[in-house]
């Protein structure tokens, strides 16, 4: 849906961020310096990155600072950071999948810690983005894992379809610094935005009209759930902390929870 001047607005919406992102001498630290301003983190899993003393701190520090944490899955692929498609199977996803999510688990367990979603990355999330076959294939190995698990993907008709033709929970996301189509699908060609005051007039869009600019010139409708913020950008720090006096951040379950009248 395109163009429309209807308020649409969104009072709750999750900041989600991605953790252990290091493997053996390869470091990532800054990515810790966003984790005060999320209200979601997506711990890395081992085969795109993240060995396990990196998981075990990115747990620590998760629940230190009380915030929901989900499983960060991607290909098998530490060399290539997990931005490599592969061509698997639907065993091979289910193996791939399921693996992930369960040492994430496991090693939650040992801290009383739960799961709560999990968020596709790299090539896989691209992938799930634009393969309704291969996002249901994904999506029904993470439900395996648990039905409670929520499922993030690229805000669109692909997640939504996923969602309902799965029966599993979903969570649309959005990224301020990403181009949009006019279907509402991200632009992998345009490049990211890296201009704070441009991203947050975006965040002030999609909060009060649920809209996100496209690349003709106008306005797209979207559903958004959350937003996800990497680490990435050269003012990622600046963004996340400028967005977050906009609009305090809450998990897409208690999201939820208001929007079923549970939560006042």
């Amino acid at each position: 849906m395109q163009d429309t001047l209807e308020k649409r607005s969104i009072k709750n919406i999750d900041f989600n961020i991605d953790l252990a992102q290091s493997f053996g001498i390869y470091k990532n630290n800054s990515e810790f310096d966003l984790l005060d301003y999320a209200s979601s983190v997506n711990i890395s899993c081992g085969f795109h990155a993240g060995d396990p003393l990196t998981i075990r701190n990115a747990l620590l520090r998760a629940k230190e600072n009380n915030v929901v944490v989900g499983a960060h899955i991607g290909f098998d692929d530490i060399q290539g950071f997990g931005y490599r498609d592969m061509d698997l199977t639907d065993d091979e996803i289910e193996a791939l999948v399921i693996y992930q999510i369960g040492a994430l688990m496991s090693f939650a367990k040992t801290f009383n810690m739960e799961i709560e979603h999990v968020r596709p990355h790299g090539a896989m999330y691209k992938r799930c983005a634009s393969d309704f076959a291969f996002s249901c294939s994904v999506a029904k190995a993470v439900k395996k894992c648990s039905k409670w698990l929520v499922y993030y993907g690229a805000s669109g008709e692909i997640t939504e379809k996923t969602g309902e033709f799965i029966n599993i929970p979903v969570a649309h996301e959005v990224c301020l610094e990403k181009m949009y189509n006019v279907d509402g699908t991200v632009n992998t060609v345009a490049r990211d935005n890296e201009n704070t005051e441009i991203e947050i007039q975006r965040l002030k869009q999609l909060l009060t009209y649920s809209q996100v600019s496209n690349i003709e010139g106008g306005k797209t409708v979207v559903k958004a759930d959350t937003i996800h913020f990497t680490n990435r950008l050269s003012n990622s720090l600046d963004l996340i902390r400028q967005s977050y006096e906009v609009i305090k951040p809450v998990p897409v379950n208690y999201k939820n929870a208001c929007l079923s009248g549970w939560v006042e």
